[in-house]
């Protein structure tokens, strides 16, 4: 009896501690300036890459941040994961964008927070992590990652559109912005390959300034954001067929899932870099998550989670607590009230991070060898029909692959009859149930 009260005692300690902690409040501060620094670009080219609203893309970062910081007085997933929206998620909500249109995608966000929190409540998670391996994942986040890098190659030469018109393609107009996308990479990736251990936000603060000075002398493509009306409103859907509907229910299922699984694969990595080795808690992060996402709906925001990109910058940057977040929160929110400063910001600088983000993406593939030639066949599979055939169907027609084979290996070589197949596969979950209880 005397050990489990210690323990309850501890997990109080810890729950307390995930907010705030005062002899820890001058890192958190630090580390807030300096992950916003790197979060705000890289968010900018995930809402574009989504075909969002800059500054709706903004706002849900913010909003995240606000929610995760008051969840982690309570129930902590992590405590030091900064929240935001994926990378990895971005194509599918830009396909969700081109299906449902722009005024039907807060109901489709709305269903996507109510099938995570249908995970929430059951702590499905576990099940789900046994019913799509990881390293398809991986391979879904490397076809994603190739439409990423591809989205925003064309912006390494792309020309205002006062001077491109007319023009020839090798213009000196051209050639200037070629040099200068060629030179901001290197900087980035010599800066990234030298301080993405000790100071990670470096390379993104290095090229934004580099682009603004730039754009002082030669005449490049700027962002342009446009200001946005927020209204809390109902995610009340229009649909006009019941294939849509249809189609909305699968879809927001299928956003649910990735971005579940996203989450629990990010919480265990932010578990290894914890400075203080506190353990996460998955279902506690779904809470926030959902959370997140249903309270975005009502405002038209996006998806979230712990990236693991932010997260990582968050701790080498000396967060110790959910504070750091608390202070992206609040440094997010003044962009999302004064975009006109956004207006600073090259196209090509941008362009050159998410480049970077959809390279690494795709290289994320290599992580699959550690489970075996077949898993990297699957993967990479599974990469090349989300990035030729769509992600929604390129994930399903791989899975059916999957099963294909698995059926075939146990019923003709390990001669296995089709009911003791897919009671051999139930069991796995029934297995999982018991080690729970």
């Amino acid at each position: 009896m005397k050990k489990n009260i210690n323990t309850e005692q501890e997990q109080k300690v810890d729950y307390g501690s995930a907010a705030f902690v005062a002899k820890y409040a001058g890192r958190d501060v630090q580390a807030g300036v300096i992950t916003a620094t790197m979060a705000i670009p890289l968010s900018i080219g995930i809402a574009m890459m989504s075909d969002y609203p800059i500054q709706v893309g903004l706002a849900t970062v913010a909003f995240a941040s606000f929610i995760a910081f008051l969840f982690a007085l309570f129930r902590p997933g992590n405590y030091i994961g900064a929240p935001g929206i994926a990378a990895g998620l971005a194509p599918i909500l830009a396909m969700g964008v081109a299906t449902f249109g722009m005024e039907n995608m807060a109901f489709i966000i709305f269903m996507t927070a109510s099938f995570q929190a249908l995970i929430w409540k059951f702590d499905w998670q576990r099940y789900l992590l046994m019913a799509v391996p990881s390293y398809l994942v991986e391979g879904l986040l490397a076809g994603i990652g190739l439409k990423i890098a591809l989205k925003f190659l064309p912006f390494l030469w792309m020309l205002p559109a006062d001077i491109a018109a007319g023009e020839d393609f090798w213009s000196d107009g051209r050639i200037q912005i070629i040099l200068l996308s060629v030179m901001g990479s290197i900087l980035f990736l010599l800066l990234f390959r030298k301080f993405k251990d000790t100071k990670p936000a470096l390379p993104y603060f290095t090229l934004i300034v580099f682009g603004i000075i730039a754009s002082m002398f030669i005449n490049v493509n700027m962002l342009k954001v446009e200001d946005v009306t927020f209204n809390i409103a109902l995610p009340i859907p229009d649909f006009d067929s019941v294939y849509l509907w249809v189609y909305a229910i699968f879809f927001s299922l299928m956003l649910a899932v990735v971005d579940v699984i996203e989450q629990v694969m990010s919480n265990a990595a932010i578990e290894k870099i914890d400075p203080l080795k506190r353990p996460s808690h998955s279902n506690n992060s779904l809470l926030s998550i959902w959370v997140s996402n249903m309270g975005a709906s009502f405002f038209g925001g996006m998806t979230n989670l712990d990236g693991l990109a932010k997260s990582s910058t968050n701790r080498l940057a000396g967060a110790y607590t959910k504070l750091s977040v608390l202070v992206i929160g609040i440094l997010i929110t003044f962009f999302v009230f004064n975009v006109q400063y956004l207006h600073y910001l090259p196209y090509f600088a941008l362009a050159i991070i998410m480049t970077f983000v959809g390279i690494k993406m795709v290289l994320g593939l290599l992580h699959v060898a550690t489970f075996g030639p077949y898993a990297v066949l699957l993967a990479t599979v599974c990469a090349g029909l989300v990035f030729k055939v769509g992600i929604f169907e390129g994930l399903i027609i791989t899975l059916v692959i999957h099963a294909v084979i698995s059926y075939v290996i146990f019923s003709k070589i390990e001669s296995m009859p089709a009911g003791t197949i897919v009671s051999k596969y139930f069991d796995k979950f029934k297995e999982e149930e018991q080690e729970i209880n």
